[in-house]
């Protein structure tokens, strides 16, 4: 398996607001690689915001069905949710 880059584990922040209540709390919210594992994740935010990790929870978040009469499709596809857990510090890109 080809190692992920770091800037390939994270794709996005996700803002919502559950995730707004949890920045206050030290816990930030990212959408990261299906592939990426808790490891890369954790080395990726230690890197790329320099702050500390202790825990990360990940999920992958099930793809959404639609239907249309009698067809059905995908409207969204299957992601990977990772909550990080900071020990100290924050991130200063959810703090606006």
């Amino acid at each position: 398996m080809a190692e992920l880059h770091i800037y390939d584990v994270i794709r996005r922040p996700v803002v919502t607001e559950k995730s707004s209540r949890q920045a206050e709390a030290g816990q930030y919210v990212f959408e990261v690689a299906l592939k990426a594992n808790k490891i890369q994740i954790k080395e990726a935010i230690e890197v790329l915001f320099e702050v500390k990790v202790a825990k990360i929870n990940t999920m992958i978040m099930p793809a959404k069905r639609g239907v249309r009469g009698r067809n059905e499709y995908v409207r969204s596809q299957q992601w990977k949710k990772a909550i990080v857990t900071l020990s100290d510090g924050k991130i200063e890109l959810f703090n606006v």
